[in-house]
């Protein structure tokens, strides 16, 4: 959600988002559902965004897409949440009343809620270090550019690692700990992108002419993977996934005139979460790590759940 819409533009559509609400039932019989059996890979908690609420808020549910909870509740909008590593807190952009999006932090269960930033500019989540004691983001200035950079989980010592015209956006953190991959205009496109933790070493992974992006685009959990959303195939995103060093780009869902977007590995590797257009609006869907057996989790008409990511424990312990 963070750099694909212009924030102007991005204000406007969350104005056509304030509708009501609809309850927050189970799935439409005969939809698809899980057949989950013990070790099968479809354990721990989903957390999302969603406009269900009447504004942009955070929701959490179990992977099967079961006990939807709504974890915020606020008059502003709440978008890109990202789980701790350890799974206990989720940090996610809030846009202020005062029309700056800020980081905020929450414990699993919504409480808790701490605001990080607090600046006449735009900061948007990014990334948690895999030791969960540094968060990784991007800060726009006045919607020209905007930059990475790295802070303490409390919001101290902030530190910035690009500096140049282009839009860097920052998508994950490599399990070693050593490099980041973010997301770039300055090929004059979207491309992803790595460097080192110190923002040195910059190296493109893809060159194609369309977007290759993903809020939450990353490495696989064991680092042999990344999985992106890119828009190579005629326009409309799909899901890839690809080497780390961009070498091996596999597609992995086919649909033209629907955008599947920003992927995200759950904790074993085994299966992707992402968000699709297929029904006709944003729902959350997941699938196995090959692109088979595609599941709906979420059912709403008009209203947008997206921006999945995945932790280990269940949503209720």
């Amino acid at each position: 959600m963070r750099n694909k819409i212009p924030v102007l533009g991005l204000i406007f559509l969350l104005g056509a988002c304030r509708e009501s609400s609809p309850p927050l039932g189970p799935a439409p019989a005969g939809t698809p559902r899980f057949n989950t059996s013990p070790g099968d890979g479809l354990h721990g908690a989903i957390a999302f965004h969603s406009s269900r609420d009447g504004d942009f808020e955070i929701f959490a549910m179990n992977a099967d897409g079961s006990d939807v909870t709504q974890l915020t509740h606020n008059n502003v909008h709440e978008f890109d949440p990202i789980w701790s590593p350890n799974g206990k807190r989720i940090l996610f952009s809030r846009l202020t009343e005062s029309g700056d999006f800020e980081l905020v932090l929450i414990n699993a269960d919504g409480t808790g809620d701490t605001q990080l930033t607090n600046n006449d500019v735009n900061d948007f989540a990014g990334a948690w270090s895999p030791d969960g004691k540094q968060i990784a983001f991007a800060r726009e200035v006045e919607g020209e550019d905007a930059e990475i950079f790295i802070m303490n989980v409390d919001g101290s010592d902030t530190r910035q690692l690009t500096n140049n015209t282009f839009r860097d956006f920052v998508t994950s953190w490599s399990p070693n700990g050593k490099q980041l991959l973010f997301e770039s205009d300055r090929d004059g496109d979207p491309e992803l992108y790595v460097m080192n933790v110190d923002g040195s070493s910059v190296t493109r992974l893809t060159n194609s002419p369309d977007r290759d992006e993903g809020d939450h685009a990353g490495w696989s959990p064991n680092g042999k993977r990344i999985v992106f959303s890119s828009g190579r195939d005629g326009g409309d995103l799909d899901v890839f996934t690809m080497n780390p060093d961009g070498g091996d780009v596999t597609q992995l869902t086919f649909n033209d005139g629907f955008e599947d977007d920003d992927p995200v590995w759950s904790p074993d590797g085994k299966h992707i979460a992402f968000h699709s257009t297929r029904d006709g609006d944003e729902e959350v869907y997941v699938m196995n790590a090959d692109g088979s057996d595609v599941t709906q989790l979420t059912f709403n008409e008009v209203f947008n759940d997206a921006v999945p990511v995945w932790r280990t424990q269940p949503l209720k312990l």
